[in-house]
């Protein structure tokens, strides 16, 4: 038999072998899902596709106001990863769709003005609080950018009602390191979402706080640098910086840390000289 009929012979049993091979896998799979899991599998690898690709766009374009974790920043944004968002706003505002479907909403047109002036004002600059996202409104998102990013706020409901889920992140800080922990707070409560620091962040909401500490003590005649900066977080509308909105800096922003937090905060906030 010549060596091109051998050949021929290997590879057509080679590739009747391969096929058998894959019915016999074939019928196996569609033994152990049957052909509801199999369906049930792939949505849910699909579906875990379009969350991974929302949160890429979530932290291109929602960080900056919705905090980094979806932790929302005070007076800014609120909290996407709180219960309140997952058990009591839908009901607040009367929305009879799905979460998913309300923040698809709310992405899709923005928000022209704040539907909580008091708690949350965007950026502070005037109309519209929250841009529209969507192309079908002159945004830059497509439909299937939106759906995505919904999708991945969604995903934080088991997060926001059940936060014994939540790891608490390690964080190696020297204890007795108070600028350090402070820098630690200024980042935690949402302050960069606001304010830049050299090398820290870059927001423009209210005003660059680098040099911060040599400019304090000569602002307001009667106060030291401490004074003045303790001052404009207890009380942000006594001495509102030129070019910045009053309501800008939320005015119980204080009531939301704690003593020591505050006192951890000016130790940070004194380093920041020019």
């Amino acid at each position: 038999m010549k060596k091109i009929h051998l050949e021929i012979i290997f590879g057509t049993v080679f590739i009747l072998i391969s096929a058998l091979l894959l019915a016999i896998m074939a019928v196996k799979e569609q033994d152990r899902l049957g052909e509801e899991g199999r369906l049930s599998a792939y949505e849910g690898q699909q579906r875990a596709s379009q969350i991974e690709f929302g949160a890429g766009i979530y932290e291109t374009n929602c960080t900056s106001c919705h905090g980094e974790y979806g932790q929302g920043i005070p007076g800014k944004a609120p909290c996407l990863r709180c219960e309140e968002l997952f058990s009591a706003r839908m009901e607040e505002i009367g929305w009879q769709g799905s979460l998913e479907e309300y923040v698809e909403s709310v992405v899709t047109t923005g928000r022209q003005v704040s539907t909580r002036p008091e708690l949350y004002q965007g950026e502070g600059l005037g109309s519209p609080v929250m841009p529209t996202w969507s192309e079908a409104f002159g945004g830059p998102l497509r439909e299937d950018q939106v759906k995505s990013v919904a999708a991945f706020v969604a995903n934080f409901e088991e997060w926001g009602l059940n936060p014994e889920l939540v790891p608490t992140p390690v964080i190696a800080l020297p204890p007795d390191d108070p600028t350090a922990l402070g820098r630690l707070v200024f980042v935690q409560q949402g302050c960069i979402g606001c304010h830049t620091v050299e090398g820290l962040s870059t927001a423009t909401t209210g005003p660059v706080l680098n040099g911060l500490a040599d400019r304090a003590g000569s602002t307001v005649d009667g106060m030291d640098a401490e004074e003045y900066i303790k001052n404009s977080i207890k009380n942000p509308s006594d001495y509102v910086v030129s070019e910045f909105n009053d309501g800008l800096m939320p005015a119980n922003f204080s009531e939301l840390i704690t003593d020591e937090e505050m006192d951890l905060l000016l130790s940070f906030l004194l380093t920041l000289s020019e």
